[in-house]
C-alpha cells in the first residue's frame, strides 16, 4: 500500500514526506510537476517507493490503474502563486484536478488529507469555516474556496475520511524554490544577509508601518496536523490550521534578525540601528491583500488536536537554524 502525496517536492509535501519517513514509511508515491527542476533537493535526502508527474497521476486515477492499493492521499499540490491571473489555469490546476482527485478517492475509500487556504476569507474580520465569513480576493482563494464548498456536499456522504486544512501564513524549511511567493520569514533572511536589513510596507489596511498582522504558522506545526488527521481517520471536515494569534510583521522580522545575531533587540531598536525598514506598499496589492488573519482553532480544537503551535519568535528561531545549516 502506498502513500501517495501530491505536490511531494514542493515546500509542504516534501515535510510531510520527511515526516512520513521518520515514522518509519517509505512506501511513498512522489506526485509532482518538476518543471522546477530546483525543487527535486526537496526530495533528495527522502526515501520514496516512486514518482509521477502530476498530469500522469491523474490519468492513472482516470483510468483507475492503481492495483497496488493507495493507504491514503495527501494532497498538497496546488498553484499557491497568489498573483497568478490566468484564471483557466487555477481553476483546472486547483479546483478541477482536486474534484477528480475526491471522486475517486471516495469510489475507492481512500482516505484524502488536503491542501485549502486561509485566502478563502478574503479581508477578514472573521476567521472561522462558515460560509458567511469566506469572501476570497483573487482567483486562487477562489479555486480554494469553490473546492471545500464541493468537500461540504460530499461530506454527509462521504465514504472515507475527507479532510482539508485552511493553512494561514505557512514558513519554514524547503521553500526556498517558491521565489516570490516564499515566506515574509524566508526574505527577511535573505534580506539580513545580502542587505543587512528586512524590508516591510509602510502602514495600510489601518494598520502602521509593519504592523499588519498575519497568522504565521510553522511547516512543522502544519505537518503535526496533517499526521494527527491520518491517525484519527474517523474525523472529517474542514478545519483552520494555524496558530490562533496574530502577530506583526514587524515581530516576525524581529524574531528572524535576533534569531541571526544572537540579540533580543525590541522593533524599535532595530528601526533604529536601520535592521529594519519600511518600504512603499505596492500598487498592485491595494484591494488584494490580507493586512490582519487570525485562524479561529475552535473546530480543529473540538475535533481533538489539542497540540500547541510555536509561536513567531520560536518558529524563527527554528527555522534559521535550519537555514544556517545549509
Amino acid at each position: 500500500m502506498l502513500y501517495a502525496v501530491t505536490g511531494a517536492a514542493g515546500f509542504i509535501g516534501s515535510r510531510l514526506v520527511a515526516a512520513l519517513n521518520q515514522a518509519g514509511i517509505t512506501g511513498i508515491l512522489a506526485v509532482d510537476n518538476l518543471e522546477n527542476g530546483a525543487k527535486a533537493a526537496n526530495l533528495a535526502g527522502l526515501d520514496i517507493e516512486d514518482y509521477l508527474d502530476k498530469r500522469d497521476f491523474l490519468e492513472r486515477i482516470a483510468a483507475n490503474q492503481f492495483d497496488e492499493g493507495v493507504e491514503a492521499v495527501l494532497h498538497q499540490g496546488a498553484c499557491s502563486d497568489t498573483m497568478h491571473a490566468d484564471g483557466r489555469y487555477m481553476m483546472e490546476n486547483n479546483y478541477r484536478y482536486s474534484r477528480v482527485l475526491l471522486d475517486w478517492c471516495q469510489d475507492e475509500e481512500v482516505p484524502l488529507l488536503y491542501a485549502s487556504s486561509a485566502s478563502v476569507y478574503g479581508a477578514g474580520p472573521d476567521f472561522r469555516e462558515e460560509r458567511a465569513c469566506e469572501a476570497p480576493l483573487n482567483v486562487y482563494g477562489y479555486s480554494k474556496f469553490l473546492f471545500d464548498q464541493y468537500v461540504r456536499k460530499v461530506l454527509p456522504t462521504r465514504t472515507s475520511q475527507v479532510a482539508g486544512f485552511r493553512y494561514f501564513n505557512v514558513y519554514g524549511p524547503n521553500e526556498q524554490h517558491k521565489g516570490r511567493m516564499a515566506s515574509v520569514a524566508f526574505h527577511a533572511y535573505q534580506q539580513l544577509l545580502s542587505a543587512g536589513k528586512v524590508k516591510l510596507f509602510v502602514g495600510s489596511g489601518g494598520y502602521g508601518d509593519g504592523e499588519q498582522r498575519r497568522d504565521f504558522v510553522h511547516v512543522d506545526d502544519v505537518v503535526d496536523v496533517n499526521l494527527w488527521f491520518l491517525e484519527h481517520r474517523d474525523v472529517s471536515g474542514v478545519y483552520n490550521c494555524g496558530t490562533g494569534r496574530a502577530q506583526t510583521f514587524n515581530e516576525l522580522a524581529a524574531a528572524v534578525i535576533n534569531a541571526v545575531q544572537g540579540t533580543q533587540w525590541p522593533v524599535r531598536e532595530l528601526v533604529a540601528r536601520g535592521l529594519i525598514e519600511y518600504i512603499p506598499f505596492p500598487p498592485q496589492l491595494v484591494g488584494k491583500y490580507q493586512s490582519f488573519t487570525q485562524a479561529d482553532l475552535s473546530r480543529l480544537r473540538t475535533a481533538g488536536y489539542i497540540a500547541e503551535f510555536m509561536t513567531v519568535e520560536e518558529g524563527a528561531a527554528a527555522y534559521v537554524r535550519e537555514l544556517q545549516k545549509k
